[in-house]
């Protein structure tokens, strides 16, 4: 009997003795590190679309009744533009005639991806002016003109009958003054100095009071209005026997024939 509890003790401790050493020799798993966490994606958003802009204008901006005017205008960043009064749509740039039949603003609106813009422009509408009846004839007008110094002479170098550039700027505007008094007619005088013979100075004034007829008749003033004489040294502007008074008697001088 004492040797079966022997027996099964040494049996039991056995089993015990193999369970620990099975125990003992067991791997254990090993140790993963935690997977850091990515930071988040930023995701970057689209820049905002650029604001539309536009300008408009008139020219001119003041009319008289039944008359015109342009409007013109400018846009950058639309995709429309649109004009209020009538127009409507138009391109993104461009100009237009209208005539209002009376004072009126104008607004252009520009639209696009960025938004909207606006800008206007006013024309004003006069009353239409009515004529007011000429009183003086076209021969007082012009011999007006002269007398104010509208219509001035010509002046030569010494013993020349050549126009300078000088003078071609002076008988380009008096021509425009001419070509405004179609019913009177004008007469070139040709003066000199009072150096040389009467008939050499007789003769000079008269290819000067010629060339600037020319000329004139180049600028389109008709040659029929034009009368030329030659006064040579007879008539001086000035008196005196020195260079100042010389340069201002080597002329061509305009008079109104009655």
């Amino acid at each position: 009997m004492m040797k079966n509890k022997t027996f099964y003790l040494s049996v039991s401790l056995c089993v015990v003795a193999m369970l620990g050493v099975s125990s003992c020799g067991r791997k254990q798993p090993p140790v993963v590190a935690p997977v850091p966490e990515s930071p988040p994606v930023q995701v970057e958003k689209p820049a905002p679309e650029p604001a539309p802009t536009v300008s408009i204008g008139a020219s001119p901006a003041t009319i008289e009744r039944e008359n015109q005017t342009t409007l013109r205008w400018q846009s950058s960043n639309a995709t429309s533009v649109v004009i209020d009064n009538g127009i409507g749509n138009v391109e993104k740039s461009g100009s237009i005639v209208v005539s209002p039949l009376e004072s009126t603003t104008y607004t252009a609106t520009a639209t696009g991806a960025g938004g909207d813009a606006k800008s206007s422009t006013r024309v004003t509408v006069v009353p239409k002016s009515v004529e007011v009846a000429v009183t003086s004839t076209d021969l007082d007008s012009l011999k007006r003109a002269i007398d104010e110094g509208l219509v001035k002479p010509i002046f030569f170098p010494y013993d020349k009958a050549e126009l300078t550039d000088e003078s071609k700027t002076v008988l380009e505007a008096n021509a425009q003054v001419i070509q405004k008094f179609v019913q009177a007619n004008l007469v070139i005088e040709g003066h000199c100095d009072e150096r040389g013979t009467e008939e050499y100075n007789l003769a000079l004034g008269d290819r000067r009071a010629q060339v600037v007829k020319d000329y004139l008749v180049q600028l389109g003033v008709s040659g029929g209005r034009l009368e030329t004489i030659s006064l040579g040294e007879e008539r001086p502007f000035v008196e005196g026997s020195n260079e100042s008074a010389f340069s201002q008697n080597r002329r061509a001088h305009f008079i109104v024939k009655r």
